[in-house]
């Protein structure tokens, strides 16, 4: 592992980023257990973000469980809901004039465009096949413009890739990563039509904000990864490392995710099981 004293500033700022529309399973776990080990391992700042915007299936119960079930496992952290910091508020639905802030700025570049299409539209249009995981390459329906009714009221906010220009950043797990705009990734949401921004720009403005040097997450969001360091660049801002880790599977293969309630973490634990255990696990 590269030591966080070469990372910007010299100082390491990781972040553990779990949404709380669900009990953390063992893929969180692990993925968030490298995120700590890690910070830990250079003596650096672990931030922890709750990823709340998510209105109609965030609780706050799972928020609480959460937090409850990263200290059972033996995760700590320096900033947080819970216990405040500099960088606050650490609750997404907390910080939506940050948001706001960021997308008009891109607004007044004129690197984003109103889009109508839905997704049943861009999944029957799309140009390339895609992983299941990541959002289809859309094809530019809407990149002449809307009416300003269909601007003002129903539609997302999409950013306008360079079309052709390759992305490339070092993954500090998976290496090299070479990504070409409007083939292998297109236009995508920054801000919904229901007037809560996208993933995307949501975690480039709180990354940017909380100083994060090196982001530990998942293998499937690699392709994000080129989004998110072109929202950087356009902001101005500089980007984070990143380290991507593999998924957790379960025995069909299939990733592991929040349906998989018996291999939640709070299920484990009721179940009797150790947090040693799954972390040597």
């Amino acid at each position: 592992m590269t030591g966080g004293e070469e990372l910007r500033g010299g100082a390491y700022r990781g972040r553990l980023a779990p949404s709380p529309t669900g009990y953390l399973h063992l893929g969180h776990a692990r993925t968030f257990w490298i995120a700590y080990e890690r910070a830990r391992a250079v003596g650096g700042v672990l931030v922890l973000r709750n990823e709340d915007l998510d209105r109609a299936r965030c609780r706050p119960e799972f928020v609480a469980g959460m937090i409850e079930d990263l200290r059972w496992l033996g995760i700590s952290w320096q900033e947080g809901p819970d216990c405040g910091g500099p960088a606050g508020p650490y609750s997404q639905s907390q910080r939506l004039d940050r948001y706001r802030a960021a997308f008009e700025r891109l607004r007044e570049q004129k690197l984003i465009y109103p889009c109508g299409c839905s997704r049943r539209d861009v999944l029957s249009a799309a140009r390339a096949p895609h992983a299941a995981e990541d959002e289809p390459v859309y094809p530019g329906t809407c990149r002449g413009g809307l009416s300003s009714a269909i601007a003002g009221e129903k539609a997302n906010w999409r950013f306008r890739v360079p079309d052709g220009q390759t992305i490339s950043f070092v993954d500090r797990r998976c290496g090299l990563q070479n990504l070409v705009a409007g083939r292998d990734f297109g236009d995508f949401v920054v801000w919904r039509q229901d007037g809560i921004p996208a993933y995307q720009l949501a975690v480039v403005v709180d990354d940017a904000a909380m100083r994060i040097t090196e982001v530990v997450r998942g293998e499937d969001l690699l392709r994000s990864t080129a989004r998110q360091l072109l929202l950087f660049r356009a902001l101005g801002w500089p980007a984070p490392e990143y380290f991507h880790c593999p998924l957790l599977c379960d025995a069909t293969g299939a990733r592991l995710a929040k349906r998989h309630e018996a291999l939640s973490l709070r299920a484990l634990r009721r179940a009797g099981q150790a947090p040693e255990c799954l972390r040597t696990g």
